[in-house]
């Protein structure tokens, strides 16, 4: 081949755009799996969080209920234990819809 070859451009060009063409792909592996590990991460902190506030929310209705139990007056108690039961089964529905999502 000499540097009057027609075909020695072509053929630079081509090995050119296929050394492109690897990089980009690896670029793109690269990046699939770094948000891959990104978004195995959010999850995990998610539920991470969701297990801090279930457990904030429990101790709540947990002193709720205690109050309920030690006032004398029943309707106090009442409204109490109807407080506490509403928290919980709200907190339940929201946890249980959030962990179906980090799934």
């Amino acid at each position: 081949m000499t540097a009057d070859d027609p075909n020695q451009g072509t053929e630079q060009a081509a090995a050119a755009a296929a050394q492109a063409t690897e990089a980009t792909e690896q670029a793109i592996q690269r990046i699939r799996e770094l948000n891959e590990r990104f978004i195995e991460s959010a999850k995990a902190a998610g539920n991470v969080t969701l297990e801090a506030y279930e457990k904030s929310l429990q101790s709540m209705v947990d002193f709720e209920e205690k109050a309920a139990g030690a006032t004398q007056l029943d309707w106090v108690s009442g409204i109490a234990s109807a407080h506490a039961k509403f928290i919980q089964d709200v907190s339940n529905a929201y946890v249980s819809a959030a962990r179906e999502m980090l799934k």
